[in-house]
């Protein structure tokens, strides 16, 4: 077991918290920390959600390799500290080349200065690091990568169009910047900090926050805490620390844990690892799913997705998860185990009811199986919010539908997130369509049974009618969308 520290790189030092002398809880905030240190204070909170990217810094970490840096943009509001270990944290105040004659703007900067890019101001550190984060990806972007990386970014008076220039501009050319020139250095303190795989046990402030590093502590910390709350990604658990104080005295931390990030594809199935980030999970779904593209280019920010993770969203169970639907009509499975068995049970089954899972105190859920796809069947998703990118769904759809050459329906599954106190299949519809042709007569008929299946809520989103309308316009919209891609004449 390690000492009660962590160790990450700033200002590029080694920086050390040792909870034995520490005045913080280790579920102190990334956030928290810099505003309560000197010279650290321009990460700004504005929402404590992560929905405004005031707060957005850029964790440097080792590839899977261990000879380059991987930047990504993160939110510091929803970063517990010990997230940091073995990581470099990059700050607004890191990005200019100073000495004590003179300082240089990064690129990045100068080029949110020659644009006008910048107002008032208070968003422009949150925003300037999420170009940042885009600038060291290495790569030039178009514009929909640009409006990508800074949609989780809120400007309230400069305006986008600016801003967008300045990404663009900052992003024509990628040079070297004095990042690049202390990457070895960097690299070379981050793989000494990570030399060790010994699991921490942090202790301090009435918590204990533990952080395995292999799927065998894991599993070895969840049988003698069984009490602790499972964090892998935590930025559905920061939220309501932020929001309502609410505090835990045990964490368990497993997003450390490589085991549960992979994507592999097996005997006719893909294996996700509960730890694929969602950014990781996007692009697995463009290249094998892309019809469900709709959900997962419009979930959360780029900043949250890149800690986010597949495991965190269904175990969370909400009935607007965005992801659930969806993995609903891929048949999902879902893989559990714990230090002396293992299970495999299908998601719908894994979801028992209001944010409530089939889950033990002594397991952990360690992937997620989908089938590979199904050429002979068609696919689609709709994600109905009240802004486009950054916002719950107020309902979603996701469908399966399999025909036979002479249109006749098959097999289908319709399911519908924000209907109900869980994500569920529309049966009524289902057992309607079956045997009947694909026309959009027969999609309005089934649109009346929808509710025979739900009685949503009115809320502050929408009205129950609402919802149970625009649930019958979804069935409508898959019907077109299928249609058109069948590459037929749509038939009224």
């Amino acid at each position: 077991m390690n000492s009660n520290s962590i160790s990450f790189i700033l200002d590029n030092e080694v920086f050390t918290i040792d909870w034995s002398k520490s005045l913080f809880p280790p579920s102190t905030t990334v956030l928290q920390f810099l505003r309560s240190i000197p010279k650290h204070t321009g990460t700004k909170e504005g929402c404590a959600e992560g929905d405004c990217g005031a707060c957005t810094v850029v964790l440097a970490e080792l590839a899977p390799t261990n000879d380059k840096l991987i930047y990504k943009a993160v939110d510091a509001c929803l970063l517990f500290l010990p997230a940091l270990h073995g990581k470099q944290l990059i700050t607004i105040e890191n990005l200019a080349n100073k000495t004590p004659l003179s300082t240089e703007l990064h690129p990045v900067q100068q080029a949110i200065v020659d644009n006008h890019a910048s107002q008032c101001g208070y968003c422009t550190p949150g925003i300037a690091m999420s170009i940042f984060g885009l600038y060291k990806s290495e790569k030039k972007p178009e514009r929909k990568d640009i409006i990508d990386s800074l949609a989780g970014n809120l400007c309230r008076c400069t305006g986008y169009g600016s801003i967008i220039d300045a990404a663009k501009v900052a992003c024509k050319t990628i040079e070297q910047d004095q990042f690049s020139s202390n990457e070895s250095k960097i690299i070379d303190a981050l793989k000494t900090i990570n030399e060790s795989k010994d699991a921490i046990e942090l202790t301090g402030k009435n918590q204990i926050y533990l952080i395995p590093f292999s799927l065998k502590q894991a599993l070895n910390f969840r049988k003698i805490y069984p009490d602790a709350i499972i964090v892998n990604g935590s930025t559905d658990i920061a939220v309501r620390q932020n929001k309502t104080s609410e505090f835990h005295q045990q964490i368990l931390d497993i997003s450390f844990v490589n085991e549960l990030k992979q994507i592999a594809s097996q005997k006719n199935n893909f294996h996700i690892g509960a730890g694929c980030s969602l950014e990781d999970f996007k692009q697995f779904v463009h290249t094998q799913f892309f019809e469900f593209s709709p959900i997962v280019d419009h979930f959360a920010s780029l900043q949250i997705r890149h800690v986010a993770t597949i495991g965190g969203n269904i175990c969370n169970a909400s009935p607007i998860g965005d992801l659930i639907p969806m993995l609903f009509a891929l048949n999902a499975q879902v893989k559990i185990v714990s230090s002396d068995n293992e299970r495999i049970i299908y998601l719908e089954d894994f979801i028992t009811g209001y944010r409530s899972i089939n889950l033990n105190n002594n397991e952990l859920t360690f992937e997620i199986i989908i089938p590979e796809k199904d050429n002979n069947s068609f696919y689609f998703a709709e994600k109905i919010s009240t802004r486009r990118d950054l916002d719950i769904s107020t309902l979603s759809i996701a469908t399966k539908l399999k025909l036979s050459p002479q249109g006749i329906i098959e097999e289908i599954k319709l399911v519908y997130g924000g209907l109900a106190a869980k994500v569920k299949r529309a049966g009524s519809c289902e057992e309607f369509l079956i045997g009947k042709h694909f026309t959009s007569q027969n999609l309005i008929e089934a649109s009346k049974l929808i509710s025979n299946d739900f009685t949503p809520i009115s809320d502050a989103r929408s009205t129950s009618e609402y919802r149970l309308e625009v649930a019958g316009n979804l069935l409508l919209k898959c019907f077109y969308s299928i249609r058109v891609r069948m590459d037929k004449k749509i038939v009224l």
